[in-house]
């Protein structure tokens, strides 16, 4: 495993973002592991946090794109400190953006959207914490596309549970085949998995989890 996928497993786990335990989903689902991007709240794990979402994005995507994009309300910190950590690691601006859950009526930054507004060719990056079943990718796609005459370059999201969306398959692939761009994660849970060392019980409750909910590819 690449040494910046352990760093982060470290970094998540030293932030108290990544919990095994019981925990409900939005999905539903009774899940023995919960990742909360909520729980990264000083100022050195927000910045760490947008330093290791710029390497990945870097390394995955490379620079030709104009925007980052972070769906309300978790992605809107995620898109702020990302587009600052690639500023000060490549030294290119990247525009940011996000959606606003009520359209604003008033003031001179009016609409749906805050920080900049998306223009015909822009070239955009979406953000998004983690990815379950991909409903979250369902309301923002159109928003994004309907705004402008956009090129989605692609999504990454910090860590990949890696079990199925609506089918067999996780919910990255399904986002990347339904909306047709590429999909990637700084880390995926298997690789989670594989590093730390668990508790037998937990890791007997994540193999049954992974029985029932566990994607095929």
């Amino acid at each position: 495993m690449e040494a910046y996928k352990k760093e982060f497993i470290d970094f998540m786990l030293e932030c108290d973002v990544l919990k095994f335990g019981d925990f409900t989903l939005k999905s539903g689902r009774q899940s023995p592991f919960f990742m909360n991007a909520g729980g990264y709240v000083t100022g050195w794990q927000l910045k760490k946090l947008g330093e290791f979402y710029a390497k990945a994005i870097h390394d995955r995507y490379g620079e030709n794109f104009d925007v980052l994009f972070g769906p309300a309300y978790k992605g809107i910190p995620l898109a702020v400190t990302t587009a600052i950590a690639f500023s000060e690691l490549y030294g290119k601006e990247i525009r940011y953006c996000s959606d606003r859950k009520e359209e604003k009526d008033h003031g001179a930054d009016k609409g749906s959207f805050l920080g900049t507004k998306l223009k015909d060719g822009d070239r955009v990056v979406m953000i998004e914490d983690v990815t379950t079943s991909g409903k979250s990718m369902e309301e923002t796609v159109p928003k994004v596309r309907n705004a402008a005459n956009v090129t989605i370059v692609g999504l990454m999201v910090s860590l990949d549970r890696h079990e199925k969306g609506k089918g067999n398959k996780t919910a990255l692939k399904e986002v990347s085949e339904q909306y047709g761009f590429p999909t990637a994660a700084i880390v995926s849970m298997p690789e989670v998995i594989e590093y730390v060392d668990l508790d037998p019980q937990i890791r007997k409750r994540i193999n049954a989890y992974y029985e029932q909910y566990g994607a095929q590819e």
